[in-house]
């Protein structure tokens, strides 16, 4: 029995899914991070797509498609907490993020939510 398969399968679940627990991170406290490398790492992830295929290598152009739509939801994710961070900090009249990093936009966001007290 041929293991390449298997390994490759394991391999390809394991460095497609890493990301996935910063994202779901990123979402459930409404903070955002740099997408830098989440662009970085699409960008090259989109070659292995086109090298898969021109080997004929399945494992390689499902796991690699898969890891580019999670990295594009990364950057997604934001795009989505930026632009929500900015608006809400426009409407109190607080500086445009960017200015105080990750950490202000976090107490700005999370600070400000019905419910909660501040």
């Amino acid at each position: 029995m041929d293991l390449t398969p298997i390994i490759g399968f394991v391999a390809g679940c394991g460095t497609t899914f890493a990301a996935l627990p910063d994202l779901i991170a990123m979402l459930k406290r409404r903070s955002s991070v740099n997408p830098r490398m989440a662009g970085i790492m699409g960008t090259f992830q989109i070659l292995w797509v086109v090298y898969g295929r021109s080997i004929g290598s399945g494992n390689l152009v499902i796991w690699n498609a898969i890891a580019v739509c999670t990295n594009l939801l990364t950057v997604g994710a934001y795009v989505y907490v930026r632009r929500r961070s900015n608006a809400l900090r426009s409407r109190l009249g607080v500086q445009p993020a960017g200015s105080h990093g990750a950490e202000a936009e976090v107490a700005v966001i999370s600070d400000t939510r019905p419910g909660t007290p501040g």
